[in-house]
């Protein structure tokens, strides 16, 4: 079993800034295997980023040059750095493990707003 729970989420101005954190914890699990996914309004849940199984970052278009994936082993979280935002990113955003299996963390809304 593994337990993922994001924060970070919040209400921000066109162009601002916000950082999610995804804090893993578990029997058995890894970091590795966390990545971010987002669900709009009316909208599946859609790939934000992630690491590949060699380690490198792997974003969605839609983010590449304004998001940046990282991690910190020794705390067991994965964060999500999010740049220059626009209205469209307005979503809930969550972080999934894919190993040992797929878990999901209760999400963290995130509202791009003047």
């Amino acid at each position: 079993q593994v337990q993922l729970v994001e924060s970070g989420g919040g209400l921000v101005q066109p162009g601002g800034s916000l950082r999610l954190s995804c804090a893993v914890s578990g029997s058995a699990f890894s970091i590795n295997a966390v990545g971010w996914y987002r669900q709009a309004p009316g909208k599946q849940r859609a790939f934000v980023a992630a690491f590949t199984t060699g380690g490198v970052a792997n974003y969605a278009d839609s983010v590449k040059g304004r998001f940046t994936i990282s991690k910190d082993n020794a705390k067991n979280t994965v964060y999500l750095q999010m740049n220059s935002l626009k209205p469209e990113d307005t979503a809930v955003y969550y972080c999934k493990s894919t190993w040992p299996g797929n878990y999901w963390g209760q999400g963290t809304q995130v509202t791009v707003s003047s």
